[in-house]
């Protein structure tokens, strides 16, 4: 698909339907455009929000791997005892 700018557009639309026409309906569209626009931004990420999500992915994965290693040393702990002790 590609991309069509305002002047093309209303050159073609003024060919087609005349100058008037053409300049309201152009105008209609480039607000339409923008109005949508207007309401998607929020949605948009900045690269800002992308760092901070990097960042709070890297803190995430770093205490999943510590509280692995907490798990691993109970569950050798408690193996160990019960190979001690049930002798």
């Amino acid at each position: 698909m590609s991309a069509i700018s305002s002047i093309d557009m209303y050159n073609i639309l003024k060919v087609k339907l005349g100058e008037s026409e053409a300049k309201a309906l152009t105008e209609y569209v480039e607000n339409r455009v923008e109005k949508t626009f207007e309401k998607e931004i929020d949605k948009i990420a900045s690269k800002e929000d992308l760092l901070k999500l990097e960042v709070k992915l890297a803190d995430t994965k770093a205490e999943i791997i510590k509280w692995m290693f907490i798990f691993w040393i109970g569950q050798v702990a408690v193996t160990l005892a019960l190979v001690f002790f049930k002798k």
